[in-house]
């Protein structure tokens, strides 16, 4: 089973916005650190944002700072990422991921322990 799956993902246009949500199950996530990397054509996958479920201290990547939030859901065990704004080069699929604290480094991604499928966001100019 996987433990991490995203949702939300789609075609928008530029100046849009969407919302994507990463459900997480079988894991104490209560502990982990949550974030979401994406990855473009071509291009290495990239840190987006992060969040620590314990503290809720949030992290961004200067590309998306005051365009993208990160937030959590604890009732439902859900971490979703809102993003405006959306530009071309936002263009991306973007993966949610799952670290053990004792092993987090924020922006590495291999620091990150389990990782979803993937959704693909597609933002047109």
């Amino acid at each position: 089973q996987v433990p991490l799956v995203e949702s939300g993902g789609g075609l928008v246009q530029a100046g849009g916005s969407l919302r994507l949500a990463c459900a997480a199950s079988g894991l104490p996530f209560s502990s982990y650190a949550m974030g979401w990397f994406r990855q473009a054509p071509g291009k290495e996958r990239e840190f987006v944002t992060a969040i620590s479920w314990s503290s809720g201290n949030t992290y961004y990547a200067d590309s998306v700072k005051g365009r993208f939030t990160i937030s959590r859901d604890s009732a439902k065990n859900t971490v979703c990422l809102q993003m405006n704004s959306l530009k071309p080069e936002d263009t991306a699929v973007y993966y949610c991921a799952a670290a053990n604290p004792s092993r987090w480094i924020v922006r590495s991604s291999r620091s990150y322990e389990y990782w979803g499928q993937g959704t693909q966001v597609t933002v047109s100019s």
